[in-house]
């Protein structure tokens, strides 16, 4: 039986010490199964740990500046937004802030002036007959009317303009050129209508609903005054019926021709949508020179 030869070392060292070295024949290979084989297959056709990593970490930077992009956009639209809704409610704040309060403080000066302007006039002008309506311009100011219950000074201007009569603070008086003319306080029979604002604008008739039967409403003139005593209210009607303001006025409780007075403003406040209405009676009719009625010489 042959032995496998040592290798060159084995065999010097083998015959330095006189003997021989036999080795162990090598153990085969061991065969991988197919199980092996593929992940073998797959982990070579796999990226290494280094070109992993740099791909995860470049696909991370990606997302992450995409979330940012994202972010941003939405961050600039809600401040936008929010920036548009802070702008809108400002002014509107300041739409409110004119409308109820400065135009209040504006109209209420040029209605003192204007009262303070007709009393100069009647003073210095002595006593004449009184002006006949169609001598009246748009706008000119010729009485002056008292709500002694709500504490209303105002003058009374012809037509009924917004811009150049209610706007200003005075109360209009329905003329020809509104298509709905009415009477004068010193006509013998007719009905003296009259419009004024109820919401801003010195809103002179802002709490005529609540006057009540037998309230006194006095109109100053260059030489008379002339005081009605309030009958009836309506608190809602369309701006259509213009029957209110006829010379025996619908609804009123008016039957026959007399010397009466209309006031009519909108409703609800705040709104156009409808008209509240209030009427009353002449019951008093006097000189300027014989004093101040009872109603306003307090």
């Amino acid at each position: 039986m042959r032995e496998v030869p040592g290798t060159e070392e084995e065999q010097v060292a083998g015959g330095r010490r006189g003997t021989s070295v036999r080795t162990s024949p090598r153990e085969p290979l061991p065969v991988p199964d197919d199980e092996t084989i593929v992940l073998r297959r797959i982990t070579r056709t796999a990226p290494g740990p280094l070109g992993e990593g740099r791909a995860a970490r470049r696909r991370a930077a990606a997302a992450r500046a995409a979330r940012a992009r994202r972010k941003n956009a939405s961050a600039i639209v809600s401040t936008l937004v929010g920036e548009l809704f802070i702008t809108a409610g400002v002014l509107l704040l300041l739409f409110v802030t004119h409308q109820l309060w400065w135009t209040n403080v504006q109209a209420d000066r040029q209605a003192k002036e204007a009262a303070s302007s007709l009393g100069d006039q009647w003073a210095s002008g002595g006593e004449n007959q009184e002006p006949q309506a169609d001598a009246l311009s748009p706008g000119q100011d010729f009485a002056i009317m008292y709500m002694p219950k709500l504490d209303v000074v105002v003058p009374i201007a012809e037509g009924v303009d917004k811009r150049g009569v209610l706007d200003r603070g005075a109360v209009g008086h329905y003329d020809e050129s509104s298509g709905l003319k009415s009477a004068m306080p010193w006509d013998k029979k007719g009905n003296f209508a009259l419009a004024g604002h109820r919401n801003g604008h010195g809103e002179p008739f802002r709490y005529i609903n609540k006057l009540t039967p037998g309230d006194p409403i006095v109109v100053e003139t260059q030489n008379r005054y002339y005081t009605y005593k309030v009958t009836r209210h309506l608190p809602s009607t369309p701006p259509s019926n213009v029957d209110t303001i006829s010379p025996v006025p619908r609804e009123s409780g008016f039957t026959k021709p007399g010397r009466y007075i209309t006031l009519t403003t909108c409703t609800p406040e705040f709104t156009s949508k409808y008209r509240l209405i209030v009427w009353g009676e002449l019951v008093d009719e006097r000189p300027r020179s014989e004093g101040k009625p009872d109603a306003i010489a307090g």
